[in-house]
């Protein structure tokens, strides 16, 4: 009895040893991955870096290509002060460059794309880090999928294009499935347009879309914010200007949190909520533990799907920068 106790207990002592062993190797294994990875993801945000300090010049062209290099650099470095994981650090490298990518769609032999977007911004993710949006047409599911229910009928033939802007080559997966029948005498083509402003400058009026004519409806808004000023930011109206409107528009809304559907400033208990929901959403807020920051990040969607605007001859769509 006592041989075999004794023979239990040193097998005991060698498992928990065996055990032990095996989970300080795997701690070792994932801290090596995390220094790996991160390095890797380092000398990539240094490469962005480089790009910020090469850029030069007083021309529209040369400050926007400064702006979108500076905002990549600073997203980038602040997700990989957040990454604890491998997984995560590689993650930077890869979201980093939906904003490098555009996405062009042509349809029925168009020499002109009707969809011309940074693919970041066409799936509501326009500040580099990923945030997860759960909509009716655009999912962002974990670690990175992407994906557009748009509907977007075509006659005869449909272009899709993404060009990777960026020096660092990237793996890119996809599918596209589309479906045939018979479509109306009257369709409406899909469009999708970008356009920035940094800084916004005077008066404080951003142009979400301009130039727009024929007959249509206004489906949907993504809009990424950086206030540049400490405070409250979301005041500003989102305004419609419908079929020959030019000094009042015909569709004036109460504020841009009452907008994308939130209220007081999105703020519950000295925090801002993110959340996403069929049609209209905030779903990243960055840095998420901070409030009323000029250097803070938001982006949001307002898809028009249950109330579409609908317009005859012309759209022009604004929205104010007040707090």
């Amino acid at each position: 009895m006592n041989s075999a106790l004794i023979l239990i207990v040193v097998a005991a002592a060698v498992l928990v040893v065996a055990v032990w062993w095996s989970r300080k190797q795997a701690v070792e294994h994932r801290r090596k991955q995390l220094e790996d990875a991160r390095a890797e993801a380092r000398r990539w945000t240094e490469r962005l870096g480089g790009q910020v300090l090469n850029l030069v010049g007083t021309n529209e062209a040369a400050k926007q290509a400064l702006a979108d290099a500076s905002e990549r650099h600073g997203a980038a470095i602040s997700q990989l002060d957040q990454a604890d994981s491998a997984e995560k650090c590689r993650l930077t490298t890869e979201t980093a460059s939906i904003r490098q990518q555009v996405l062009r769609m042509y349809w029925d032999g168009e020499a002109e794309p009707s969809v011309e977007v940074p693919l970041g911004d066409f799936f509501c993710n326009g500040w580099v880090q990923l945030a997860l949006v759960d909509s009716a047409v655009v999912v962002v599911a974990p670690a990175g999928g992407f994906n557009s229910y748009w509907p977007m009928p075509f006659r005869s033939r449909a272009l899709i294009t993404l060009e990777n802007t960026g020096r660092r080559t990237v793996p890119v997966y996809y599918q596209v499935t589309y479906q045939e029948r018979e479509l109306p005498e009257r369709i409406a083509h899909f469009h999708a347009s970008w356009r920035r402003n940094n800084p916004l400058g005077e008066p404080a009026v951003h142009t979400i879309v301009d130039g727009i004519e024929g007959s249509g409806q206004y489906v949907g808004t993504y809009l990424a914010v950086r206030p540049g000023a400490s405070g409250w930011w979301g005041e500003g109206e989102v305004k419609f200007y419908l079929d020959g409107d030019r000094e009042f528009p015909t569709i004036c809304g109460t504020g841009t949190e009452d907008y994308f559907g939130g209220a007081w400033n999105f703020d519950v208990d000295g925090r801002y909520v993110p959340y996403s929901t069929a049609c209209l959403g905030m779903p990243q807020v960055l840095p998420p533990n901070e409030i009323y920051k000029a250097h803070q990040r938001f982006g949001l969607y307002r898809w028009h799907l249950p109330d579409p605007i609908a317009f005859e001859r012309d759209l022009r769509v604004t929205v104010q920068a007040l707090g």
